[in-house]
């Protein structure tokens, strides 16, 4: 059975890949976003700072708008409560490893909207782990998605945009110059981030949707080629990491690091375990400087591909529904047995289920792997499913900070 014990908020937006030229659709509160500044809080000589951005619950109908372009100086008549531009298109680009996201959203009032998605699969990284190098089919697959970002982007009369490339791009002995390309190709300006702001935008991103309760938290992140896991104190007004770990395994990477008999039910089962125990290796460090705290009490929150598919495998869904997954709440003792199960599994068996596919059949093996490491390294009894990220990170960043350009602006007109 699903516990949904505690309400929290669903979004709706666009559909992935999909554009809908003429439907907005409330998403996230703005309405306690302050400006403040970063607090730090010292655990372990590791302080990480980031910002406050609660969300509401959104309104349950769509509403049609009509397309203006931003005005050069908005007047306070159409800005919002915070004083965002309400008409100001903001977008985000995330290129993982394995997927290339887009994100375009709106300020209205206290909430922003979304007005136009994007995602497909690229598996930019594959091949990585042995070649050290992204490869030309993976870069074609890659830069054939941005433009149709690019496309979005312009359609969309995007003012303020940031996007972002990780792991892949940070190991390939080749990412600089694939960067150089997509700028030539596209027009996009990809910024390579560090791990450590991975973290902090995915945390920023989902962070609101932690169940409420006592004592520090965690997060999740598994990506195509890195695993980020951040600490966070929930006790303030803002969000604080308390201390954060990513390691280079992720569903592509991870995959490709253990070579098996995919026929062989016993070479899948050494394999599932050889991939727990590198997983498990890579956080030990982390793992020794997290604090004592009684299980019941733990909180998790995963925001990935994985802890999706898994969730609408937990309720049976014939297909992916994201306003029923973002949010979710599953005993995670559930988790832990769908992957097991689905370790177990032949290929084609995994393919025949629903939500799991063509495309996500040789990669979710690894993401299970490194749910239930996570699940040994904070044993959490529930588990919160989140399907927003470091997208929505970046977004409620650049709102913040052009928010606070403006208020310096108007204060020096003064």
């Amino acid at each position: 059975m699903v516990d949904r014990s505690t309400p929290l908020p669903h979004d709706r937006r666009a559909s992935d890949d999909v554009s809908h030229a003429d439907t907005e659709s409330p998403v996230y509160d703005a309405a306690s976003q302050t400006g403040d500044s970063p607090k730090r809080v010292p655990h372990k000589g590791r302080v990480k700072p980031t910002r406050k951005h609660p969300y509401d619950k959104r309104n349950a109908q769509q509403k049609n708008h009509h397309h203006a372009k931003p005005a050069h100086r908005p007047t306070q008549a159409n800005r919002g409560h915070n004083g965002w531009p309400a008409r100001r298109a903001y977008a985000a680009i995330d290129l993982g490893t394995n997927n290339c996201r887009l994100l375009i959203a709106k300020p209205a009032d206290d909430s922003f909207v979304v007005v136009d998605a994007f995602s497909r699969v690229v598996r930019l990284g594959e091949g990585l782990t042995h070649s050290g190098r992204l490869s030309d089919q993976a870069m074609d697959r890659a830069v054939a998605a941005l433009s149709i970002c690019s496309d979005k982007l312009r359609r969309r009369h995007v003012t303020l945009a940031r996007s972002v490339a990780t792991e892949a791009c940070r190991r390939a002995s080749n990412g600089a110059a694939f960067i150089e390309r997509v700028r030539h190709e596209t027009g996009i300006a990809l910024d390579i981030i560090t791990a450590e702001e991975e973290a902090r935008l995915a945390m920023l991103g989902c962070h609101i949707l932690l169940e409420p309760g006592q004592g520090p938290a965690m997060i999740f992140d598994i990506g195509g080629g890195s695993t980020e896991l951040v600490l966070v104190d929930t006790e303030g007004s803002a969000p604080q990491i308390l201390d954060w770990q990513s390691v280079p395994w992720g569903v592509v990477s991870l995959t490709e690091s253990e070579r098996y008999d995919r026929d062989d039910a016993a070479s899948r089962a050494t394999a599932y375990k050889n991939m727990r125990t590198r997983v498990m290796d890579s956080f030990s460090e982390f793992r020794e400087r997290l604090p004592v705290h009684a299980d019941e009490h733990k909180r998790l929150l995963g925001t990935s591909g994985t802890v999706t598919t898994l969730a609408s495998l937990h309720l049976n869904l014939p297909s992916y529904d994201r306003n029923v997954i973002d949010g979710l709440i599953v005993p995670s003792q559930s988790m832990r047995d769908i992957s097991t199960g689905l370790a177990h599994m032949s290929l084609d068996e995994r393919r025949e289920l629903p939500c799991v596919g063509y495309e996500r059949a040789d990669l979710v093996v690894a993401g299970c792997a490194i749910l239930e490491t996570i699940l040994d390294i904070w044993p959490a009894q529930r588990l919160g499913v989140a399907d927003r990220g470091i997208r929505e990170g970046i977004l409620r960043s650049l709102m913040a900070a052009n928010n606070a350009n403006q208020n310096g602006k108007r204060q020096a007109r003064k």
